[in-house]
């Protein structure tokens, strides 16, 4: 089944030198679109995958401080065993104002505890997107707080 990305890809506005960050299961449509996406601007796609020949659940990821302006989790922030930990990578690596976007499977994710805990971690305006058929989809945007230890 061919997804429609068409509305998926208006959440983005990449210009170029823009740098997006997907941690994802597998590479699959999106990560494709993605990459079309960012080549059109002269972007760059990094692309950190959670499998059995990579990372395992339990461990973080690596990227540099302020060095991505989205960062898309895909399939994978319900497996980690420490999604706390993946939420502080994710604001430490985004540059002020960037966003955030989780993607899982329909039914796998408590939509309203997810919004509640990125919160926490200073992700404001949380919201939840349904635009790609079969998966829910929920974005907030960083903000930069004093005194947030993150």
């Amino acid at each position: 089944m061919m997804l429609d990305l068409r509305q998926f890809l208006e959440l983005f506005n990449p210009s170029p030198g823009s740098h997006y960050l997907q941690v994802a299961v597998s590479k699959d449509e999106i990560t494709s679109a993605l990459l079309s996406l960012m080549e059109s601007v002269d972007g760059e796609l990094k692309i950190v995958l959670y499998n059995e020949d990579n990372l395992d659940f339990s461990k973080p990821f690596r990227a540099k401080p302020r060095d991505n302006d989205i960062v898309i989790f895909k399939d994978m922030f319900y497996a980690h065993e420490n999604q706390k930990m993946l939420l502080k990578l994710a604001y430490t690596t985004l540059t002020n104002t960037a966003n955030i976007i989780i993607i899982e499977k329909k039914g796998i994710m408590d939509k309203e505890a997810l919004k509640i805990m990125l919160e926490k971690f200073e992700f404001r305006a949380p919201n939840e997107i349904d635009i790609v058929d079969g998966y829910d989809l929920v974005i907030a945007k960083k903000m930069h707080m004093w005194g947030n230890d993150l």
